[in-house]
């Protein structure tokens, strides 16, 4: 197998704890250098900024952008500009208009881009679309709730405009609904709770329809007490699908379904290599789509500010 050798910009908690185990842990990869401001990685060259980085290693042909997707898109631009292979992080930009200029850049230049929704690569999102696929889907319910003071301890970021606070996280259930349903969805109603301290919001309540009646309820909390709840339930005219741990748990009827014990950046880094191999993109956008209608159409209600 030929060894891609990739670089990582961005060593925040998400490329510690995720991106850089599965670049190990891949045999087509292997990590040649960082960009970052905190010293990047212990036995890897580190580079202050992505110029510096593409000026000295020609031969690093792959890039993950791993950084706050506020300052991605110029990032990106700049990596496929230089003719390198880019990986994005979720989301994949701060707005939708940012990743499709991305994508025609990398189709003009023929280069691998890919737009990444790790949550479609839990184990049990891949066996739901098949057994839906069988199905009429009538009624949908996401609950998405979790304490943002444990996952995104002390990230400001989230909490300014193109963060998009309690979608960091309900995008990932979003990825996984537009993957599994067999038929699309819109956005028809949405309420969006901001805190009075904070440009994003840490509650939002959104109702989805799809042809033929279908009806998707979705609840995200980012101020929820632990334990967390990330679960999807279908209703169809042959059972009901219930998903269950952001996606690693399978239940039809109530009854469990063996889904195997795939992890999720270890699928995302072998659907990356398979991108490159063959020189395609995968660029879907409709989790994004789906967080900027909510920001169009959210009915907006202030509530007590958020402090971590």
């Amino acid at each position: 197998m030929t060894v891609t050798d990739i670089a990582i910009m961005g060593v925040g908690k998400i490329a510690r704890d995720a991106h850089i185990p599965s670049i190990e842990k891949h045999p087509g990869f292997r990590l040649a250098a960082t960009v970052s401001s905190s010293g990047g990685v212990e036995g890897v060259e580190n580079f202050a900024t992505l110029d510096d980085l593409l000026a000295a290693r020609e031969d690093i042909p792959a890039i993950a952008l791993c950084m706050p997707p506020q300052s991605r898109y110029e990032a990106a631009r700049t990596a496929l500009a230089a003719g390198r292979h880019v990986m994005l992080e979720k989301p994949p930009g701060a707005t939708v208009a940012e990743v499709q200029a991305l994508d025609r850049l990398a189709t003009e230049r023929n280069l691998t881009l890919f737009a990444t929704w790790h949550s479609r690569y839990a184990q049990a999102v891949e066996p739901a679309r098949a057994w839906l696929a069988r199905r009429t889907a009538r009624r949908a319910r996401i609950t998405w709730q979790e304490d943002v003071r444990n996952w995104h301890p002390g990230q400001a970021w989230i909490w300014k405009a193109g963060g998009v606070g309690v979608f960091d996280p309900g995008i990932n259930a979003l990825s996984i609904l537009t993957e599994i349903l067999p038929v699309p969805v819109r956005v028809g109603a949405a309420e969006l709770e901001f805190p009075e301290n904070c440009e994003t919001p840490i509650t939002a309540r959104l109702e989805l329809k799809g042809d033929g009646g279908l009806s998707v309820l979705a609840n995200f909390d980012w101020n929820h007490e632990d334990p967390p709840t990330w679960d999807i339930e279908v209703e169809t005219d042959d059972g009901t699908l219930r998903l269950s741990k952001g996606g690693s748990e399978m239940y039809v009827d109530g009854a469990p379904q063996d889904v195997g014990d795939t992890g999720e950046y270890d699928a995302l880094y072998a659907r990356f290599s398979s991108l490159l191999d063959t020189g395609a993109r995968d660029v879907d956008l409709s989790p994004l789509v789906h967080v900027a209608d909510a920001f169009m159409l959210g009915r907006r209600k202030i509530v007590a500010p958020f402090h971590d």
